[in-house]
């Protein structure tokens, strides 16, 4: 014979409340997959209102699996999508509605009226635009931190104040360096080193780009694409061989 527990309403309470737990667990449980998260973000996501966990009589935080299942969601949107968090706080609201929300794309669309080069990766890249609140949250940097970065020109606003994924990127590059010691001032060479190895890259494609041909425009945007990687992999190799040499 099964037995009804006791407690009636208060058991399921008190059920519920186990459930619950603090954001220190909720940093170890996300953190295989989001090695970067930290209370921080956590608390910056709380404040623009993509989580709202419980409070206990003293205000401590509560985290039911449902809100970290959704802290998870709005990670994966941020990291995978670059979108804005509006976007993402609208997405997850349609969702739990029952709604059948189909995830916003961050490039532009592409109608039959566009020509063959309309969608080029280069302009669906630069459709991916974040803002100020959601780069400063992505590096974990301050406001004085990011005018410093953009008064040595490491990281410039795209249309409008907002950001593109480069942006987002470096901020996060340039706050790891920053842990090590190097500051600001130190990446400027970096910098003047890769608007140089730009302007090369841009020498052999231009001519491709002013071509009448789509395909051939086309060509181009893949050729600076192989260019830059190749760049960046012989910059990597030229580091590792300056380093190599100093430490013998």
């Amino acid at each position: 014979m099964r037995h009804t527990p006791r407690g009636g309403a208060d058991s399921g309470t008190a059920t519920a409340d186990s459930r619950l737990v603090s954001i220190g667990t909720v940093l170890n449980l996300l953190r295989d997959e989001f090695p970067e998260v930290t209370i921080s973000k956590i608390r910056f996501l709380e404040s623009e209102g993509l989580i709202e966990p419980q409070r206990t009589p003293s205000g401590y935080r509560k985290f039911s699996p449902e809100d970290v299942e959704r802290l998870a969601q709005v990670l994966r949107m941020q990291r995978d999508h670059y979108l804005p968090l509006k976007v993402i706080r609208e997405h997850l609201d349609a969702l739990a509605r029952g709604e059948q929300a189909q995830l916003p794309s961050v490039g532009p669309q592409r109608g039959p009226e566009d020509g063959p080069d309309a969608l080029s990766d280069v302009a669906a890249h630069t459709a991916a635009l974040v803002g100020r609140a959601e780069l400063l949250a992505a590096a974990e940097v301050g406001e004085e931190d990011l005018e410093e970065w953009e008064s040595y020109g490491l990281i410039t606003p795209a249309a409008e104040g907002a950001y593109d994924i480069e942006a987002v990127q470096v901020a996060k590059i340039v706050a790891q360096l920053g842990s090590f010691g190097i500051e600001p001032r130190h990446l400027r060479a970096m910098r003047a080193s890769a608007e140089r190895e730009a302007g090369l890259v841009d020498q052999v494609v231009a001519p491709l780009r002013r071509h009448r041909n789509p395909q051939t425009r086309a060509h181009a945007e893949a050729r600076t694409k192989e260019l830059a990687t190749l760049t960046v992999r012989l910059h990597s190799a030229l580091v590792q061989t300056a380093l190599r040499v100093r430490l013998h």
